[in-house]
């Protein structure tokens, strides 16, 4: 409960006034009956004036508006805690999420993710939300209604004793079998969530490898399987109503006869007997509604549950523990020592083994090595994406684990593999590396990824909008814009993994060249399948199932290495 009262302080005002009002409605509620009884009762006998009609009618009246007023202002009250409740959750759900390393968030799917931030939220919200509105004014009025039909006959109040238990039993039953249910169909709309993310943000391979119907038959499985998965859950619902429903005529039922029988023997007037039923109705109402709100609880517990998993997830990666968190990226030299990890730590086969590397600050660095070497896992473990499991990597000197992760990644642009932009304008994009960039030097820094050529085509030019995630921008143009990006953010260590594989050689050539000559202040490494990206770096590593089998320049590499050799034979064509 401590956990949640964190988002329930702020608008505790709101969380007490609303419940207050629903409780001047639950009165008006309990009072109406009695004053309707006493006009039926009057009529009969003969004592009902205009004199005495008119001041009933008025305070029937005043009842109805704080009824009203009571009601609205419930609502008002429980919408306003239950949506500001739910904002500050989700943003702290984010900005958890924001915080994951790459290892957090491979334990949960980005569907998921999703998931969890709106439709988990969004269930936690409407549980606040009616549990505002039901929490006082259920249980309030079902002990007032029940108060009142003991005063009125105690012998005829007899009959709760029977029906409410029933009723209590069954609602059991039907919540702990709705709870299992709730929680399954949470699982399966992540499912959905993936499906669609997956398929939508791939949408450009599947029609290129004309995959339309298979993509169509996936998302219909998981859409079945949420809809039954729904069903089975909402039948609960469904079937509760009825049962309830039942319970309640059922009670009405004997209520009348009993009831009637007492007042054909004047046991009891004919207004008190309207009350009466309509107290009946009130309590198993109000037992309904507290039904409802159970029913809930189990989804939303549900919810909670998935919610607590992502805020309890312990983050792989933090500067909790920083020996120098004020310290910067200055130079840029880089150190690995004895460095080794696994992906999955249960696993014996380690991606990368007693990696020992010493980087220079300010050189060109070209990492090759085959398919799954571990080069992108190596530059990874620089800006702390992944940390080592044994060993250390220095960053001029300080162990990666000392920076705070602001000043170590602020020090450091990377371009990975995948190549992302959002959508907003080319500049906005760009501007991702410096916000305070001016115009001239956008375009200064775009013109050294070789990317202000074509961008100055545009119509719009840098005011170009893209689509999400760059698609209406050609692979190449794509790179040319993440490198322009991590160059604009002027780092100490600029890491491209495989980044200029969409584009000629010819521009290729241009970017190394601008590398060279224009960004002298920086250490560069370079992950490339292809030789010629790296056979000009001051240094070559070559990675071969995560060991470093070979570091010196093209021309060391080419006589003394076999690895090397190999990549550059099958490159130029050559034979053995």
């Amino acid at each position: 409960m401590k956990r949640w009262f964190k988002y329930i302080k702020p608008y505790l005002n709101y969380f007490i006034i609303g419940p207050l009002c629903m409780i001047v409605e639950v009165i008006g509620e309990v009072v109406m009956p009695k004053l309707l009884a006493t006009v039926i009762n009057s009529a009969n006998e003969g004592t009902l004036t205009s004199g005495r009609s008119i001041g009933i009618m008025f305070l029937m009246i005043l009842t109805a508006i704080l009824m009203m007023a009571g009601g609205v202002g419930g609502s008002y009250f429980s919408a306003k805690a239950s949506v500001n409740f739910a904002a500050d959750l989700r943003s702290d759900l984010y900005s958890k999420v924001q915080a994951f390393s790459f290892a957090n968030i491979d334990k949960f799917s980005t569907g998921s993710l999703v998931t969890r931030l709106t439709n988990d939220v969004t269930q936690v919200q409407n549980f606040i939300a009616m549990v505002m509105r039901m929490a006082l004014r259920a249980p309030g009025m079902m002990i007032a209604a029940l108060i009142m039909a003991i005063l009125i006959k105690p012998s005829l109040s007899v009959v709760f004793a029977v029906s409410m238990p029933l009723m209590l039993v069954t609602l059991v039953f039907i919540i702990r079998t709705g709870f299992n249910r709730f929680s399954r169909m949470q699982a399966k709309i992540d499912a959905l969530n993936s499906n669609v993310q997956e398929n939508v943000t791939n949408v450009r391979v599947v029609k290129s490898f004309v995959r339309e119907d298979y993509s169509i038959q996936g998302f219909k499985k998981a859409n079945k399987d949420l809809k039954d998965s729904g069903i089975s859950a909402m039948s609960v619902m469904i079937f509760l109503t009825p049962v309830m429903t039942l319970f309640m005529n059922a009670t009405i039922i004997v209520v009348i006869l009993l009831g009637g029988r007492i007042v054909l023997n004047n046991g009891m007037q004919v207004g008190d007997l309207s009350a009466f039923i309509t107290y009946v109705i009130q309590i198993l109402s109000s037992l309904l509604m507290i039904t409802f709100m159970l029913m809930m609880s189990s989804r939303a517990m549900a919810s909670g549950k998935r919610i607590i998993e992502v805020m309890d997830e312990k983050l792989d990666i933090s500067d909790e523990n920083a020996a120098q968190p004020d310290k910067k990226v200055e130079n840029g030299e880089i150190e690995f020592r004895n460095v080794s990890f696994r992906y999955y730590k249960s696993s014996e086969d380690e991606v990368l083994s007693d990696i020992n590397l010493k980087i220079p600050a300010n050189s060109i660095v070209g990492i090759i090595g085959s398919t799954g070497s571990g080069k992108s896992t190596l530059v990874s473990m620089i800006p702390r994406l992944y940390d080592c499991d044994r060993g250390e990597v220095l960053v001029d000197g300080v162990n990666v684990r000392d920076y705070s992760l602001v000043n170590l990644r602020d020090g450091i642009g990377m371009v990975l593999q995948k190549n992302t932009l959002f959508s907003g304008s080319i500049a906005d994009n760009l501007r991702w590396g410096d916000e305070n960039a001016s115009d001239e030097e956008v375009r200064r820094i775009s013109g050294y990824a070789q990317a202000d050529k074509f961008v100055s085509t545009f119509t719009d030019g840098y005011d170009t909008k893209l689509d999400q995630g760059g698609t209406n921008v050609s692979g190449g143009q794509k790179q040319r814009l993440c490198i322009a990006r991590a160059l604009l953010k002027k780092p100490r260590i600029l890491i491209l993994d495989d980044s200029t594989s969409a584009v000629d050689t010819a521009t290729e050539a241009q970017i190394r060249k601008a590398f060279r000559e224009e960004l002298q202040g920086s250490t560069k490494i370079i992950i490339a399948q292809r030789i010629s990206s790296v056979r000009d770096a001051d240094m070559i590593v070559v990675l071969n199932e995560g060991k470093i089998t070979g570091i010196g320049k093209h021309d060391e590499l080419l006589r003394d290495n076999l690895e090397y050799r190999e990549i550059y034979e099958s490159q130029s064509g050559k034979e053995e």
